[in-house]
């Protein structure tokens, strides 16, 4: 991605699209191909402009900046012909990963054009290398690239959990960005403030959104996340009425404080046995 950040509203997927940091010619295109011809339907925001070199030399890209783990990746790399439409002359390009042959005599034209790999090995860093065919007297453009890591799943989070956990995102006035999709999947990249239960049933256990500058109110669908045994949520500006929360038969702990709610404490809280800390 060469322009500015961007992601949802922009991109329907919320992908997260970011600016090539290295020095490299940017330029803006004059033409912005409809998006609804590529099956991923990128935003049209990545056609705004490209990468190009000033002639026909290769234009090499240290891309995804940071090292990769050894892991097998898809790979997709976007482009449109930024010319007039009306130029006869052709824009075929070569693409080499880590000197490894991707794709050649890619034609790019005004219309777009997108290539895609789905098992693709790579480990630390890696380098797009795009060139000229020998048939093209147009120099290499790219508009943008994405890339993400295949990781097996293994299970999914308790039904019951997403919907409720999706309940009370709505509840909040500034939920957390990252939570969206599966609340506990990709094992490492659990929703903030979640941590989760192991094994093919998986529970969301814990609930800790403390000093997260949330607004809004407690939704009542928390009380159907049956197997949490901690919830902090102190020193937040929360507010309307602490719902019932009996149902939570093995919760330990429970921080309200430094919120904005009103009325008086449940007295439901009486029935939860197993808490020891309020």
């Amino acid at each position: 991605m060469f322009c500015a950040l961007t992601s949802y509203p922009d991109d329907l997927f919320d992908r997260y699209w970011e600016p090539y940091a290295e020095n490299v010619s940017v330029i803006a295109s004059n033409n912005t191909p409809s998006v609804s011809g590529f099956w991923n339907i990128p935003p049209s925001k990545i056609f705004e402009s490209a990468l190009s070199t000033d002639r026909l030399e290769p234009l090499e890209l240290r891309w995804p900046p940071l090292s990769l783990p050894n892991s097998t990746y898809y790979i997709a790399l976007y482009f449109a012909d930024n010319r007039d439409s009306m130029l006869s002359s052709s824009r075929l390009l070569h693409i080499h990963i880590n000197e490894v042959r991707y794709i050649s005599n890619l034609e790019v034209t005004s219309a777009g054009a997108a290539v895609f790999a789905t098992r693709w090995p790579l480990e630390g860093q890696t380098k797009i290398t795009l060139s000229s065919a020998a048939n093209s007297n147009a120099s290499p453009l790219i508009n943008a690239g994405e890339i993400f890591d295949i990781l097996r799943l293994g299970g999914r989070t308790h039904t019951r959990d997403v919907i409720a956990l999706k309940a009370m995102k709505s509840s909040l006035r500034n939920p957390p960005l990252d939570w969206n999709g599966d609340p506990c999947l990709p094992l490492n990249y659990t929703w903030t403030g979640i941590t989760c239960s192991k094994g093919e049933r998986i529970r969301v256990v814990t609930l800790n959104l403390t000093s997260m500058g949330l607004s809004g109110s407690l939704s009542s669908s928390i009380a159907n996340l049956t197997a949490l045994t901690g919830i902090w949520l102190g020193n937040n500006s929360l507010s309307g009425t602490i719902p019932n929360l009996s149902s939570l038969r093995l919760l330990e702990v429970l921080h309200l404080e430094d919120n904005q709610f009103n009325g008086e404490i449940p007295s439901s809280l009486g029935e939860v046995r197993s808490l020891r800390e309020l």
